[in-house]
C-alpha cells in the first residue's frame, strides 16, 4: 500500500478557483484515516500553502509535512518546523537577476519569507492573486539581499518557447543549477539537485518509507522529478505531454474535476 502521496498544488490539487474541490478533500480525508501521509509539494513557499492546509485539516498538525520551493525546503506543519533547507548563493541569484533584465520577463527572487518581484506585470498580478503575496521591487540589482538566504530565482513569461530560448541562452551559468518549468509560465532556477523528486525521497527516508510505497501526482515539468522518483507517478488529464509520457497513470479528470481524488480512489481506497 502507498504510505505517502506527494502532490503538486497549482493545476493539480487546486481548481481554477484556487480551492480544493469536494472530491479531492473527501478522498484525501479517507486516505489519511488509513494512515496515508498527504504531502503538498509546490514551487511556492511554505506559508503560501497554509490556506490549502487549512482546507485539508493539515494546518499546524504534528507529523504532517510540506515540500516547498521545488524541494528546497521540507517543513513539518506543527510550528512550521524546518527539517531541510537548501538554497542558491547570492552570486547565483545576482547573476540570474542581472541577466534577466535583458529579457522580456517578470523576475521573482525567493527568500525564505519574502518573494521579491521585478517587472510585476498585470498578467502576473492576476495570476498570483489569491495564491501568494509578493513585494514589488524596481532596482536594477539585488544588493539589498546580500547576507540573506536566497532560495531560488524564476522568470515569468507565458510564451513557453520564449522561456526555452532563454534557458538555452543561460547555459553558460546554469551548470550548477536545477532548471525546470511550471504552470505554463515559469522558468525556475534552484541549486543543483534541488527538486521535488529529491524532496520526496528525502522525506520518505526521514519517515522510514520505501520508495515503492510513495505516489506522486503532478502536471508540469517541475513535477517530473518526483513522478519519476515515486513508486507510482500520476499525471493529471491537463498535464503537459512530457509529464504524461513519464507517468504510470493519467487521470480521466482534470484538476477542476477532482483528478487527485480519482487517483487516490483508484490506487489507495480501492
Amino acid at each position: 500500500m502507498y504510505k505517502i502521496v506527494v502532490c503538486d498544488l497549482d493545476e493539480t490539487l487546486l481548481s481554477e478557483d484556487r480551492k480544493v474541490c469536494l472530491r479531492n478533500r473527501q478522498a484525501i480525508e479517507r486516505a489519511r484515516e488509513l494512515g496515508v501521509k498527504f504531502v503538498p509539494a509546490t514551487g511556492r513557499g511554505y506559508r503560501t500553502v497554509e490556506g490549502t492546509l487549512d482546507e485539508l485539516g493539515l494546518l499546524g498538525k504534528e507529523k504532517e509535512y510540506v515540500i516547498s520551493f521545488n524541494g528546497g525546503a521540507i517543513t513539518e506543519n506543527k510550528d512550521n518546523r524546518l527539517l531541510h533547507f537548501e538554497g542558491i548563493t547570492f552570486a547565483m541569484a545576482d547573476e540570474l537577476y542581472k541577466r534577466g533584465l535583458a529579457y522580456d520577463v517578470c523576475i521573482h527572487v525567493y527568500t525564505k519569507e519574502v518573494v521579491y518581484v521585478y517587472n510585476y506585470v498585470q498578467k502576473e498580478k492576476a495570476y498570483l492573486d489569491g495564491r501568494m503575496e509578493v513585494t514589488e521591487i524596481f532596482e536594477k540589482n539585488i544588493d539589498f539581499l546580500k547576507g540573506q538566504e536566497i532560495v531560488k530565482v524564476l522568470y515569468m513569461n507565458t510564451d513557453w518557447s520564449y522561456l526555452q530560448e532563454i534557458e538555452d541562452g543561460l547555459r553558460d551559468i546554469t551548470g550548477n543549477m536545477d532548471v525546470s518549468y511550471s504552470s505554463n509560465r515559469y522558468l525556475e532556477f534552484n541549486w543543483k539537485g534541488v527538486n521535488k523528486g529529491n524532496g520526496l525521497l528525502r522525506l520518505a527516508g526521514l519517515l522510514g518509507v520505501k520508495r515503492e510505497e510513495t505516489m506522486a501526482i503532478g502536471d508540469h515539468i517541475n513535477d517530473l522529478s518526483m513522478i519519476r522518483a515515486a513508486g507510482l507517478g500520476i499525471g493529471m488529464q491537463n498535464a503537459v505531454e512530457a509529464v504524461k509520457e513519464a507517468c504510470g497513470y493519467i487521470t480521466k479528470a482534470t484538476n477542476n474535476a477532482g483528478g487527485v481524488g480519482e487517483a487516490i480512489e483508484k490506487f489507495i481506497l480501492r
